[in-house]
């Protein structure tokens, strides 16, 4: 089994939007003029192998870009395949925390991501803290980006410490996913998830072959590693991002952790 940790299904006002120009160009794809289909991400994943996929809503300051609504209603034409991430307006706390709420009570979503950069707030920032009680009270993890800024966005709110490590220590018993590895700094991010027994690491946006040597080396070194995959869909496809995959050098016990055994867990997928 292979879990993808964070997708995007995404809808034309969030793929031609000019903060993911830069994504585009080095990918040497041009944004869709017309709405995708599920049945393409569901053939993507069918492609690399990937049995679920978390696909996230998108919020900003300007307002939603995918909405939870419109990531219910991807999820409903791909049952078992595709669960639902939420997103919220940090700028309304408490119709924040009722919205998260919502999309976990009623619209069965996994978790909740917020992504600092695009608010230019760190995950330090006081509203932020109403949804990480919200979080443990809901039991969904909180789902972040960390390191530097493939958009053209300021990368200082994706720094693991002094951010992540702080969150932890305020909220210990908040599940944390810090997306996208860390880079440049990674070392930094391996060593908040050790500190923390609830810090996790997701792969996205990264090819196995471009895993910095740090996390490598604790993938293979920790029996018990909290690394787990996933693509940032639809910039990296699955099959392209898991090229490689036996070069890491996982044994079986590391390997099924890092493709499904953490995510499983962390986003209670064998309670779905």
């Amino acid at each position: 089994m292979i879990v993808d940790a964070w997708m995007q299904h995404g809808t034309v006002r969030f793929l031609n939007h000019g903060m993911l120009d830069s994504l585009w160009r080095w990918t040497g794809q041009k944004p869709p003029e017309e709405q995708p289909p599920v049945s393409a991400t569901v053939a993507a994943m069918d492609a690399g192998g990937v049995d679920v996929g978390l696909i996230s809503a998108w919020y900003g300051p300007e307002g939603d870009l995918v909405s939870n609504d419109e990531v219910a209603s991807f999820a409903a034409e791909a049952p078992g395949r595709l669960r639902g991430i939420a997103s919220v307006d940090l700028r309304k706390p408490m119709e924040a925390v009722r919205e998260l709420r919502r999309c976990v009570t009623e619209l069965g979503f996994a978790g909740l991501r917020v992504v600092p950069w695009l608010w230019e707030l760190p995950p330090t920032d006081r509203r932020y803290y109403p949804l990480f009680a919200a979080c443990v009270e809901l039991g969904v993890p909180f789902c972040t980006q960390v390191g530097h800024t493939g958009p053209l966005r300021p990368s200082e709110t994706g720094r693991p410490i002094p951010y992540i490590d702080q969150v932890a220590l305020d909220f210990p018993e908040l599940v944390i996913v810090g997306g996208h590895i860390g880079y440049p700094w990674t070392e930094e991010m391996v060593a908040v998830c050790r500190k923390h027994p609830n810090v996790y690491i997701d792969t996205s946006a990264y090819t196995v072959r471009r895993y910095p040597p740090e996390l490598v080396r604790y993938m293979t070194q920790d029996r018990h590693h909290k690394v787990m995959f996933g693509t940032n869909f639809p910039m990296i496809t699955p099959e392209r991002a898991l090229r490689g995959l036996d070069d890491l050098g996982l044994d079986d016990v590391r390997r099924e952790a890092f493709l499904s055994g953490n995510a499983v867990r962390v986003f209670a997928l064998d309670r779905s």
